[in-house]
């Protein structure tokens, strides 16, 4: 049985509720490093991509889920991007919003219920990462879920005016 909910958290679909949660996030400078963003969002541009959210991964290429605590909290965001149905292989990226939920077991509870969901569920067979090499919390959060360091891209991201290199790390469904 699939399911995505674990002992603490659970993964759920994105709601017009979580437009205030999303908007937060993605106008947080300080996690832009992360997720490649260059501007700030605005409420507007959120509520629309809320309102396609519903759309199959099969079609968009993506699925974004929020982790909540079973008090509904929201707690962070967790996705999966660039779904290659052919080829069977999908990017996976994960944010705990704030610093008090971190190193709770959430993060780690949360990317192990989705690996599960991507490999039994959505038949991929690979699922890859992209995490700056100063992300000790991100490098240790994968590795203990089995992915492996399989590159390193050098200097592959300009951030607050230097390049940073950036490890690709693969986890392969045997």
């Amino acid at each position: 049985m699939i399911t995505l909910k674990g002992k603490h958290i659970y993964l759920r679909a994105l709601e017009p509720e979580d437009l205030d949660f999303i908007h937060t996030i993605e106008n947080d400078e300080s996690i832009w490093e992360i997720s490649s963003t260059q501007t700030p969002y605005s409420k507007y541009l959120i509520k629309q991509y809320l309102e396609h959210a519903h759309k199959d991964i099969f079609e968009v290429k993506q699925l974004r889920l929020v982790i909540s605590n079973y008090s509904e909290e929201p707690l962070g965001m967790i996705d999966i991007f660039d779904f290659d149905f052919k080829n069977g292989r999908a990017g996976i990226g994960i944010l705990i919003k704030d610093q008090s939920n971190r190193e709770r077991g959430n993060g780690s509870e949360a990317l192990k219920l989705l690996i599960d969901y991507s490999f039994a569920h959505l038949g991929l067979h690979q699922l890859y990462c992209n995490i700056s090499e100063e992300n000790e919390a991100s490098l240790k959060l994968f590795k203990n879920q089995g992915f492996e360091k399989i590159g390193l891209k050098k200097q592959w991201n300009y951030v607050n005016g230097s390049y940073k290199n950036e490890y690709l790390f693969q986890l392969i469904n045997n």
